[in-house]
């Protein structure tokens, strides 16, 4: 059998994760007290989706700091109510050095219940992203049936590398959900603020959506801490995917200048300092698995053409912000604009795309087609098409949320 080793070369044992788990001492977790401390605080709407039925494998997915180890920590706090701490694992992936050692904490857990007498056990496994192969440690004890009584939750920060993990698990999920978790839309921040009936108040909707467009919709900087963390947690995931920070900034200010223009690769290739454009296509990829930026494709009728030129936004005004300032580059405020519109059809519809002829629309979703103008438009558009001014942009996306449900 191997071995789990601590930091002081000792054999890792479920009493090395206390600090993890302090309901077990009977203590208080950090993550909880820290949110209750915050000015502003909601417990997520998604935390209702997830499956707590037996067998579930649930997979939660998001950028990093929106809030999906919080949310964890709150449903812990809510499942001791009915249940025991020795029915409770909670383990920050991070810390382990393979997957042999989660293979043998979840086995030394499975004998923890045994012994105490518990039936239904509920097992949270956060960032798994952060360990190579780490389904390996939970896959043979889901083929050998000795999670049959279980709730496995797992979050990731990279949407491309747990969805192709998810496929690995073929009929082995039971009753288990895939979640995505995303920074607060604009209607939910609305919400969040206490505005009621939000169509009553336009002056308060206009100022809720200039600081919706400074603060974004992560939770730490609602609540006014300093966004360096969250700079610095994205930096931390550039290196970690061995890419270079200098190409990334690059690749970043090429896309913030072309922007709200739709580009290609060769394109913003040709404003870097001689990238390729098979790097800046590799980079590109990665911000949009890391949840930073989304794809608009262009699409004429009912055929997409994914080759031509694209519209690329990203998925939250702060995140425009922080990496505008990161790479040095001025944010034009009719991108950030159009940014958010897109971001939203996106979530509504599941797709998003613009279409470009003798005139442009820079967003088509389900039956919608929608131009954002930040300042006055003078062309004329087909009656079809909703054009926004910068005005209109708040109330376009409170009309969205009526037929959408609530992330946060």
């Amino acid at each position: 059998m191997v071995e789990n080793y601590n930091f002081s070369g000792v054999p890792m044992r479920l009493d090395d994760l206390t600090y993890m788990n302090p309901w077990w001492e009977g203590r208080e977790d950090y993550h909880v007290r820290r949110w209750k401390e915050q000015r502003l605080h909601w417990k997520p709407g998604w935390l209702e989706k997830l499956s707590l039925k037996p067998f579930s494998l649930n997979f939660v997915l998001g950028p990093r700091q929106v809030g999906k180890t919080t949310g964890i920590k709150l449903l812990i706090q809510e499942l001791l109510k009915d249940n025991p701490p020795e029915s409770i694992l909670y383990i920050n992936v991070k810390v382990l050095p393979g997957h042999r050692e989660l293979l043998n904490l979840l086995r030394e857990f499975q004998e923890l219940k045994e012994k105490e007498g518990v039936k239904t056990g509920y097992i949270f496994l956060d960032e798994v992203t952060s360990l190579e192969g780490w389904w390996r440690g939970v896959k043979p004890l889901i083929d050998a049936g000795l999670l049959k009584n279980d709730v496995v939750t797992v979050t990731g920060s990279s949407s491309l590398g747990v969805r192709r993990d998810i496929e690995l698990f073929p009929g082995r999920r039971g009753s288990g959900k895939t979640i995505e978790v995303m920074p607060l839309s604009f209607p939910e921040y609305v919400e969040v603020m206490g505005l009621k009936k939000p169509e009553l108040y336009r002056e308060k909707v206009l100022k809720l959506f200039e600081d919706y467009l400074t603060t974004g919709g992560f939770p730490t900087s609602i609540n006014g801490l300093p966004m360096e963390d969250l700079l610095g947690a994205y930096i931390g995931e550039i290196v970690r995917f061995g890419k270079s920070l200098e190409i990334a900034k690059e690749t970043l200010s090429a896309l913030i200048r072309s922007a709200p223009s739709a580009t290609s690769f060769r394109a913003l290739a040709g404003i870097t300092s001689g990238y390729s454009y098979k790097v800046v296509q590799d980079y590109i990829e990665l911000f949009t698995e890391l949840y930073v930026l989304g794809i608009a494709y262009l699409k004429q009728g009912n055929q997409v053409l994914y080759k031509r030129e694209k519209k690329f936004f990203f998925r939250d005004p702060l995140l425009a912000r922080l990496f505008a300032l990161w790479s040095g580059t001025e944010l034009k405020e009719d991108a950030l604009y159009e940014w958010v519109v897109q971001e939203h059809l996106y979530r509504r519809f599941g797709e998003v795309y613009y279409y470009r002829n003798s005139y442009e629309i820079d967003a088509i979703a389900g039956d919608l087609k929608v131009e954002v103008k930040a300042g006055k438009t003078h062309r004329r558009y087909p009656k079809n098409v909703r054009v926004l001014e910068k005005e209109d942009v708040p109330f376009f996306l409170l009309e969205l949320t009526h037929e959408s449900t609530s992330r946060f």
